[in-house]
């Protein structure tokens, strides 16, 4: 019997292959645990419909990141802050600052996790930090970190 395959299974196949087993495998194993289904025209086309549209969004949301991506980096933000004597923030600038900023200012909604700082900012002039947005695609966001 052939069966389309609706997840990896080992020693078998990967995931929307169609493989020849035994009946009883097929049936009774396969099929029973939904790590399959029959191989019939019916569902075989609707699995590759299936299968199309989930390529069809994830490139939607791809070209959506992108877009983000582009916007970022066209972005310089400005943060005042007070600064002491020797030149040095009262206090620091945090990734949770940075992305609170971006969202007042560029209406923005950046996660603070996607944020790369390695230490926070403690004096003035202008910083690049990366931005990791997913699916491999990365930004660099210009900081200007402003005495008052």
């Amino acid at each position: 019997m052939k069966v389309l395959l609706l997840q990896d299974v080992k020693g078998l196949g990967k995931k929307g292959e169609i493989c020849e087993v035994k009946d009883g495998y097929g049936k009774n194993y396969l099929i029973a645990k939904k790590m399959a289904d029959f191989a019939t025209n019916t569902v075989i086309n609707r699995y590759r419909s299936a299968q199309k549209k989930a390529l069809e969004i994830a490139a939607e949301e791809k070209a959506l990141v992108e877009m983000t991506a582009k916007k970022i980096a066209e972005i310089t933000l400005k943060i005042s802050q007070k600064v002491g004597a020797n030149g040095s923030l009262y206090g620091a600038i945090t990734k949770e600052d940075i992305a609170q900023s971006l969202l007042e200012n560029h209406h923005l909604n950046i996660d603070k996790k996607t944020l790369e700082l390695k230490n926070p900012i403690k004096s003035t002039g202008v910083y690049e930090v990366e931005v990791k947005l997913g699916q491999g695609i990365c930004a660099v966001l210009k900081v200007d970190v402003e005495g008052i």
